[in-house]
């Protein structure tokens, strides 16, 4: 079994289809793989620019599809957020945006990543190259 990770994950465009401020329809196998990163031991962030009705809508539709996040815009539940003594930004090993370098690959290719450890580069021209790291000699390179 791979190590725990915290992974954000974003809701409009990469959980459902960006429909903001609705509720967009759920993107193919966004759910179950949420599941299997869950049931692999991964704990699972709702980072997203939601908030209020909006935020509400989106984790409600998450908890009808059977997903529980760990936390909520939040690094870990019950953290209070304080914008005069900190920083927005998550504590989180991985990030999954619909708007990162080269866009979103996919949730089969999403967990492919996470779980075989692959390190996802974009080659030129827009394409993109999964491929695995190269073993650590002894001495570390």
């Amino acid at each position: 079994m791979t190590k725990s990770k915290l992974i954000a994950v974003d809701f409009d465009g990469t959980i459902v289809e960006d429909a903001y401020p609705s509720v967009g329809k759920a993107k193919l196998f966004a759910f179950e793989t949420l599941r299997k990163l869950q049931d692999d031991g991964h704990r699972l962030i709702l980072w997203t620019y939601r908030h209020g009705k909006e935020l509400d809508d989106a984790v409600d539709f998450c908890r009808e599809n059977g997903i529980e996040f760990y936390a909520v815009n939040n690094s870990f539940e019950g953290e209070e957020f304080n914008p005069e003594n900190a920083s927005r930004k998550l504590n989180a090993d991985i990030f999954i945006d619909d708007r990162n370098l080269g866009g979103f690959p996919g949730w089969g290719e999403v967990y492919r990543v996470i779980k075989e450890r692959i390190q996802f580069n974009i080659e030129e021209h827009g394409t993109e190259k999964l491929s695995k790291p190269k073993k650590k000699g002894w001495f570390g390179f």
